[in-house]
């Protein structure tokens, strides 16, 4: 498609970006998104001294007194369309700068106000990002007294075993595998709990287990758990570990392990006596004002008694 060679450059580019143009052709639809692929041009009447001063005036019958400062920027945002940056001197928003936004009709010479706001920086301080109230609680934050909702599409949960009415079959289902509940642990829950204890405080990379003189999968005291989780996981039952009662990793380990050969120091077969400390001395310090009071009394008891 040619341009008519007698018409004026801004208008044609006023035409162009406002109307949509068609062409029975395959090269039209190329053609267009070309032009809309194209950086957006310069607006002088935008970028003007008076767009500026509008701008500011703007800005300005909003804001708080002194609360604008200096122009610092302006951005083409579209055709016809940029926005002109302030700094601001609001109390609690450093770093922030107003924004006003100016535009202009197609083969129009003024510029007119869309909105203005303001707008946060790069290094501005913002809130932290809003998290929605049922996500809000994390692990450990239950105490005494709270409850949780109900979670219906808890991923970590799944159906668990209905009663089939044959006793043999429900008694394996529900004593010996633990299926006599509505929802039982899913695959995700059971990896997910897994991993957790893993890395936890009673797995293989806490420090007490690195020392260790041995692992708990050869401890005496060490329960396995009970379904597929018995493959890594138990429970100590020694009161003189520091993980007792706790999940603890096959490869955990500390220093209470039942088969660890370690000599028990030897045992005195008498106490001897004690022994008395004749050279050690306590020392008191006297009150120096009790002293300076019975100093004075003393001098004027003798200056009231008779001469001999």
């Amino acid at each position: 498609m040619t341009e008519p060679a007698v018409a004026e450059p801004e208008r044609v580019e006023d035409f162009a970006a406002d109307a949509e143009v068609t062409a029975p052709t395959s090269e039209a639809p190329r053609a267009t998104r070309a032009r809309r692929a194209k950086a957006v041009k310069h607006d002088a009447v935008l970028a003007s001294e008076a767009a500026q001063k509008l701008a500011l005036e703007a800005v300005t019958a909003i804001a708080d007194p002194g609360a604008v400062g200096e122009h610092v920027d302006f951005v083409m945002d579209a055709e016809r369309l940029g926005t002109h940056y302030f700094a601001s001197n609001a109390k609690g928003y450093p770093d922030w700068r107003w924004a006003v936004t100016v535009a202009r009709a197609p083969r129009a010479k003024v510029a007119t106000v869309c909105e203005t706001n303001l707008m946060p920086s790069a290094t501005s301080v913002l809130a932290p990002e809003w998290v929605p109230w049922a996500d809000r609680l994390a692990p450990g934050d239950l105490s005494a007294g709270d409850v949780l909702p109900y979670k219906e599409d808890d991923p970590r949960l799944e159906a668990g075993f209905e009663a089939t009415g044959d006793e043999d079959v429900d008694q394996v289902a529900f004593f010996e595998l633990g299926l006599g509940r509505k929802r039982v642990l899913s695959a995700e829950g059971r990896d997910e709990a897994a991993q957790r204890w893993y890395d936890g405080d009673h797995g293989p990379s806490a420090e007490v287990a690195r020392k260790a003189p041995a692992q708990c999968g050869s401890c005496g005291y060490f329960v396995p758990m009970a379904g597929v989780l018995r493959q890594q996981f138990g429970v100590c039952a020694n009161d003189w570990s520091p993980a007792d009662g706790k999940v603890v990793a096959l490869d955990f380990g500390c220093g209470a392990h039942s088969e660890v050969e370690m000599q028990a120091p030897e045992a005195h077969d008498h106490q001897e006596a004690p022994v008395l400390d004749e050279f050690d001395a306590d020392l008191e310090v006297e009150n120096a004002e009790t002293d300076t009071s019975a100093a004075t009394s003393d001098k004027a008891n003798e200056s009231e008694s008779p001469q001999a």
